[in-house]
């Protein structure tokens, strides 16, 4: 399983709304990029309690999901850019149904392992200009994932992401979104998420709340 990677995206925190700064306008970079367990060399992120640093060292966001996106909301400047939702790496043909919790890919000499689905925030509306697109992502679970680096390296695009394990089968990204973020999850299902070691100990303890 192998998809070559396009472009890798990198921002740097700016002012985004008010005394609020952001750095989730990537980018792409030209070059090797290194990466590291806390992410891209290049990139920055903002607000590192709640994005960036080992359990959210690389996002992929499907380029896939860019024509969705262009019925939903219409032919957006933005949707030309690869790294329009904060997206690390640009990537088509690979979506939430098929990247499962654990998978691991050799990108470069890096060695990344898929985590968690990307939560959606306020951000991507702001950056937009558009209501209602976090409601629009929920509903469709078009989330994309973040990768944890197992083993630091460098890439460049035009190099290949490519699955060298497979994870927790019965657990695609797709399936992890709708059952905590969603909140369609049961009561057994959020029980055997609270326990997956290789999902992050932040959507562990979401899917442990929501237990009765």
């Amino acid at each position: 399983m192998k998809f070559e990677v396009n472009a890798i995206c990198a921002g740097r925190a700016a002012n985004f709304r008010g005394e609020e700064t952001s750095a989730i306008a990537k980018q792409p970079v030209a070059g090797p990029v290194q990466i590291g367990t806390e992410g891209l060399e290049v990139d920055e992120q903002a607000d590192r309690s709640v994005h960036g640093g080992p359990e959210m060292a690389v996002h992929l966001y499907p380029s896939d999901h860019h024509a969705f996106w262009r019925e939903q909301i219409g032919q957006h400047t933005l949707l030309s850019e690869p790294g329009a939702f904060g997206s690390n790496l640009a990537v088509s043909g690979l979506t939430e149904a098929q990247v499962h919790i654990g998978d691991q890919f050799r990108f470069g000499s890096a060695l990344l392992e898929v985590n968690q689905p990307r939560q959606p925030c306020w951000k991507i509306e702001h950056r937009f200009g558009v209501k209602k697109m976090v409601a629009a992502i929920i509903a469709s679970g078009r989330c994309g994932w973040y990768f944890r680096v197992l083993e630091e390296g460098t890439a460049q695009a035009g190099d290949t992401l490519e699955r060298v394990s497979l994870g927790a089968s019965d657990w695609s990204v797709e399936q992890v979104f709708k059952a905590i973020i969603a909140g369609k999850g049961t009561q057994d299902e959020l029980r055997e998420l609270s326990l997956l070691e290789s999902l992050s100990p932040k959507v562990r303890a979401k899917a442990a709340a929501k237990l009765r």
